[in-house]
């Protein structure tokens, strides 16, 4: 924790600083208890061996038996379920880990929540000019740069064509989560929208384990939970993912349906990432050709770049988005 401790740019740990640590300490203890406890509700009794009995009205295995499975105290767990300021050494967490049967993503999760293996952060990192060369050379495969709340950076003209609800935004709000939670256009865009929605918020909440009690963050994620339902009930269950190839399939008005593959690529930063789709079929590769260059194959295909530490702005819903 000594790297992540709330020091202040000059170096000089203030008053403020400390508040910042605590509120930050405070912040992970609580989103840790309900990180634990939708983990518990979704374990059932059979998957651990236990007999549900007759009388059972939890979703999930209870605390006392998520304690003795993990060989630690009732009182401990609950306080620890509770959000309370306590410390869980890594070989307790890798316990819990095993009872609740988490998967590598949600374990990683669940450290950083604990404070274990936190990792250190650059607070602005502005994106180097060589990112528009690199992405005006992917000119065939729609690509973009984006950091870990998913603001678009940088884009090039094919990511441009191929998701153009996000070059309608204003370029301080091209982040992809509110654009599927707030743009009409979302449905009609990605065939398996809703899929897109579930696995992006759950990246969205690994992120969010490395940056919990921080303003900018909790105000983001505050806004979006006040504004959509749908991304309050999603960040609720409180699913976590690693990123993985993934197909992406997309409506275009001009060349129909686009099966495209997202490799992502960790760039800079960790917080810094690539994401580049490629056809997935043939016919996906003719009709992207197709998109891109018939009108005038050769014309030139500018970079939309901005700062990596643009604050993110207020978040205005007007409706709740039903596809």
């Amino acid at each position: 924790m000594a790297g992540d401790d709330g020091v202040s740019p000059h170096g000089a740990v203030g008053g403020s600083a400390r508040r910042s640590r605590s509120a930050g300490s405070s912040s992970r203890h609580t989103e840790l208890g309900a990180f634990l406890r939708s983990r518990r509700e979704r374990r059932t009794p059979g998957e651990v061996g236990l007999t549900p009995g007759p009388r059972r009205r939890t979703p999930g295995l209870r605390r006392e038996e998520v304690a003795l499975l993990a060989g630690v105290g009732l009182t401990w767990y609950t306080w620890l379920e509770q959000g309370r300021a306590i410390n869980a050494s890594a070989q307790v967490l890798d316990a819990i880990a095993r009872t609740l049967g988490l998967d590598p993503a949600e374990r990683t999760h669940l450290y950083r929540l604990s404070g274990i293996e936190r990792e250190v952060r650059a607070q602005s990192v502005e994106l180097p000019p060589e990112f528009g060369e690199i992405l005006d050379h992917l000119r065939a495969l729609p690509a973009a740069v984006y950091n870990a709340r998913f603001d678009v950076l940088a884009s090039n003209a094919a990511y441009d064509r191929v998701f153009p609800m996000m070059v309608a935004r204003p370029r301080d709000r091209r982040n992809v989560v509110t654009a599927l939670f707030e743009a009409t256009d979302s449905c009609d865009l990605f065939v398996d929208r809703d899929d897109e929605a579930t696995h992006l918020v759950a990246e969205l909440q690994t992120a969010f384990g490395r940056h919990v009690g921080e303003p900018e963050w909790t105000r983001f994620v505050d806004e979006l939970m006040r504004g959509s339902a749908e991304f309050a009930r999603m960040w609720g269950r409180r699913e976590v993912a690693s990123p993985q190839r993934r197909i992406r399939r997309i409506r275009n008005a001009e060349v129909g349906s686009l099966n495209l593959v997202a490799t992502r690529l960790t760039a800079v930063t960790p917080e810094t990432h690539v994401i580049v789709h490629t056809p997935a079929d043939p016919p996906t590769r003719e009709r992207l050709d197709r998109l891109l260059f018939a009108a005038n194959p050769h014309a030139p295909r500018r970079v939309r770049r901005r700062s990596h530490a643009v604050p993110i702005p207020p978040i205005h819903f007007l409706y709740e988005r039903s596809c």
